[in-house]
């Protein structure tokens, strides 16, 4: 799924603003949390989008982002 609000499915997906893939290095670790599932990952894509990534026995996926800091909203994508 895809917006410009963000966008959220399974890691091996790509970045919507840069196309980098999001199973792909550099991204940026910000902060990482235990959950009762397992724990979630705030990390930084190259771009600057902030993603959220949940990680439990299934694997890693991105669940929320963000759009970098110098992309515009609009209400275009909804």
């Amino acid at each position: 799924m895809t917006s410009t609000t963000g966008a959220a499915g399974a890691t091996g997906t790509f970045c919507p603003y840069c196309g980098w893939p999001d199973d792909a290095e550099p991204f940026q670790v910000v902060s990482r949390h235990c959950t009762a599932a397992g724990s979630t990952v705030w990390t930084r894509c190259g771009c600057g989008s902030l993603q959220v990534r949940a990680v439990d026995e299934r694997g890693a996926r991105i669940v929320s982002r963000s759009r970098p800091a110098d992309v515009p909203w609009s209400r275009a994508g909804e």
